[in-house]
């Protein structure tokens, strides 16, 4: 077979060169290839190369894990179908004979598939119609010009956070929360001016000082006592004032700093709670944690410390400027000489600074990342002896921490000393152009120790001043880190009018409801109508799209299409924490909080008597165990619910979801971690509980929905079947062989035992 001429714009030339090589074997003279993709999936799914290749005249491929290629030319009885299942993709390539091929890929190389797809419907028309392909203009991202599908409106790859370095200005967004404290500001800053001129008194004294004491006294004059008790009494009076002064701007400015810290930590957090799930989907426990208390801490500190020696410095550099100017105006400038070179070497490492701090945070984030993970869990740790592993992912994020502080370290450590020597270079050349001012009797010995004395700290500014390069832009990294949390919008807003909540029946219906993940459909045309008090069982395979469902119902999520509905209002149109209190909802894995079990039980109504929370105790069949403990209900739970067994977790968050009394009882997987008798204690709680309140349960052992009123079988995110157990059984469809596969599993279990 001859090589065929490959365009510019062929997709072979996306493909890694091996694949190129081999592409250009099979492809004939003439053959236009239209699209290719790599799948990384076997039929085990395990991670093995293969490739697609969609072609004017045929499909290729060559099967992961094989060597051999096959090739299908288009006709008539051809089909390629796509499609999705628990975080895996599939195409189907069938004929009227039957299944050809299937191919398995991660769900990244989604969109690839998609494209291959419609390149092949677009020959195989082609080829039955006898018409030319006719090209649709396709939907192209203006910002990354990647491909679009049909239906979606936003670019997958530029949806996702785009890292932009932090900028300075980020810092004066910090006026929101200095504003409600700018009296104490102005006065802060008021003493700051006066204290500033009160050190500057001891320097300018130093002229008369010299002139009229010291030299005279060295040249054996008389001089007047009085004359020396005012200076040196000027001197002590401008000390202490300058103190006294010192210490009020500190501690105004410090206390002001502590409180905008803690005005950010805290809109921060509440923030944060008022996200969707969908974001804290994408972070880390760590980095979130570092933001709020880390992050936040550096900026109360830059306030409180750094800002104000800047604001300081900048004062004594204008007033330093203007005695300078009073004394001697040469020399003055002559001290301006160093200036250009300091701000030429400012603006050369700014840059450096400013995104290696940035780095240096989100390094630090990992470090911090594999605390989060590793102290909550470790009992997993210690129960596969992992911690030498543990230790090792420790050890590797902390040198890399290190690693980039080194780095940065090489361009702080030359910047500062070169800002020190510059300086001492201009007051060397003050002292020279000073003499030689003296030697021409144009200025005084006084004037000239007066004038080194106000340009060392002049240049004592300046050095300090490039400081804060340093630490001004550690501050905005943090603060860019920070307003990242504050700017993000929840994808579960609430409405600007919200409708009220008034008494709620419990009617759930759900229209046409989707949901994608991504690009990555979970939940498609679901149509249900669950009425008041009725109990509704969702079954299915993992990733059949239950638990997203129920996340759905409890807007954890907003639908992607359709509308869902609570009593004939949209729940999009109640504001959420309204909606939610109507609904009790029991995690799979319960979540307990650091604190007693009372505490934990009332977390929903924290101002419920005693009688209350052991009533909802009792119903949950949890009062029994309770008692046993030490303390009773006074008993601490450790945190994450250490101490007690699974079934007792889930038993207080039964309890915690009945005390609220709520209207729609949401159970997901409620009794999946209970051992068969604790589970017969809930089922009987279970069986009062219903009555009156709509439920929608989720359960793993199907035995445990037999008193449900309607079982909803969910397949591939889609209802496949509704109806009763009975009713279901006699069909024998898709709940039929759920429960007869889990019979078969659990006879085998017993037979194993």
């Amino acid at each position: 077979m001859t090589t065929p001429q490959i365009s510019s714009e062929s997709p072979i030339l996306s493909l890694p060169a091996r694949w190129q090589d081999e592409l250009s074997k099979q492809v004939a003279r003439g053959e236009n290839v239209l699209s290719a993709f790599e799948v990384d999936l076997d039929h085990q799914l395990r991670f093995v190369k293969g490739l697609i290749v969609v072609t004017d005249q045929a499909i290729l491929s060559r099967t992961a894990g094989e060597s051999a290629w096959k090739s299908w030319a288009y006709r008539k009885d051809l089909q390629l179908a796509h499609y999705d299942h628990a975080g895996v993709g599939y195409l189907q390539l069938t004929d009227k004979q039957g299944l050809l091929a299937t191919w398995r890929f991660t769900l990244g190389q989604n969109l690839l598939a998609i494209r291959l797809l419609d390149q092949f419907n677009k020959q195989l028309e082609s080829r039955i119609s006898g018409l030319p392909v006719v090209e649709v203009e396709q939907n192209i991202c203006p910002s990354c010009k990647a491909v679009l599908e049909p239906d979606q409106e936003e670019c997958p790859v530029c949806t996702k956070v785009i890292y932009t370095p932090p900028s300075t200005w980020t810092l004066f967004r910090l006026w929101r929360f200095a504003r409600p404290y700018r009296f104490q500001l102005l006065i802060g800053f008021t003493l700051m001016l006066l204290g500033t001129a009160a050190h500057m008194i001891p320097r300018y004294l130093t002229k008369p000082l010299t002139d009229e004491v010291l030299i005279p006294y060295q040249s054996h004059q008389a001089v007047d006592p009085r004359l020396v008790v005012t200076y040196i009494g000027g001197l002590l009076g401008s000390a202490l004032i300058a103190w006294l002064l010192s210490w009020g701007k500190t501690y105004i400015l410090a206390l002001v700093s502590e409180r905008i810290g803690a005005d950010l930590r805290t809109a921060t957090y509440e923030h944060l709670l008022k996200l969707s799930l969908e974001y804290f989907g994408g972070k880390r426990t760590g980095d979130l944690m570092s933001r709020i208390g880390s992050e936040s801490d550096r900026i109360c500190v830059y306030l409180s410390l750094h800002l104000l020696d800047f604001a300081t410095d900048v004062l004594m550099f204008i007033m330093t400027a203007a005695f300078l100017l009073e004394i001697n105006t040469k020399l003055a400038l002559v001290t301006l000489l160093p200036l250009p070179f300091i701000a030429w070497t400012i603006h050369l490492v700014r840059d450096k600074l400013r995104t290696g701090f940035e780095k240096i945070d989100r390094v630090w984030g990992e470090v911090t990342n594999v605390l989060s993970d590793t102290i909550p869990g470790i009992r997993v740790v210690k129960a596969f002896a992992q911690e030498a592993r543990e230790a090792g992912r420790f050890r590797d994020a902390n040198k890399h921490n290190l690693v980039v502080n080194d780095k940065l370290n090489k361009v702080w450590s030359l910047f500062s000393p070169t800002v020190s020597f510059l300086t001492d270079i201009g007051i060397l050349v003050v002292w020279a152009f000073g003499i030689w001012q003296v030697s021409k009797s144009e200025i005084t010995v006084g004037a000239l120790v007066a004038a080194v004395s106000f340009i060392g700290s002049f240049y004592g500014r300046i050095d300090s001043m490039s400081r804060i390069v340093s630490v001004t832009q550690k501050s905005a990294s943090a603060a860019k880190r920070i307003f990242d949390i504050l700017d993000h919008v929840s994808s579960v807003p609430d409405p600007q009018n919200p409708v009220k909540v008034n008494e709620v029946k419990g009617q759930i219906e759900l229209r046409e409801v989707g949901f994608r993940y991504g690009n990555r459909a979970v939940n498609r045309g679901i149509s249900l109508n669950i009425k008041p008090g009725e109990m509704i069982g969702l079954v299915g395979h993992s990733g059949s799209g239950k638990s997203t469902l129920v996340n759905l119902i409890c807007r954890f999520y907003d639908v992607s299409e359709g509308a869902i509905l609570l009593d004939g209002v949209d729940i999009r149109s109640f504001a959420v924490s309204d909606y939610r209190r109507n609904i009790g909802l029991v995690l799979q894995e319960p979540f307990l909080f650091f604190g007693t079990i009372a505490e934990n039980i009332a977390y929903g109504r924290p101002d419920a008597s005693r009688e209350d929370i052991i009533a909802a105790a009792r119903a949950a069949h949890a009062h029994e165990f309770i008692l046993r403990l030490p303390q009773g209900y006074d008993s601490m739970v450790g945190e994450r619910g250490q101490g007690l067994s699974g079934g007792e977790r889930q038993r207080i968050s039964i309890a915690r979801a009945l005390l609220i009394d709520p209207r729609i009882l949401i159970m997901d997987e409620a009794t999946s971690s209970v051992d068969s008798q604790t589970e017969k204690e809930i089922q009987k709680a279970l069986d009062n509980l219903v009555k009156g309140r709509t439920t929608i349960a989720i359960a793993h052992r199907l035995s445990t929905l037999h008193k449900a009123d309607r079982l909803v079988v969910l397949d591939r995110g889609q209802i496949v079947e509704v109806g009763g157990h009975d009713e279901l059984m006699a069909k024998q469809g898709a709940y039929y062989n759920l429960y007869q596969a889990q019979a078969r599993n659990a006879a085998l279990a017993e037979s194993e035992e």
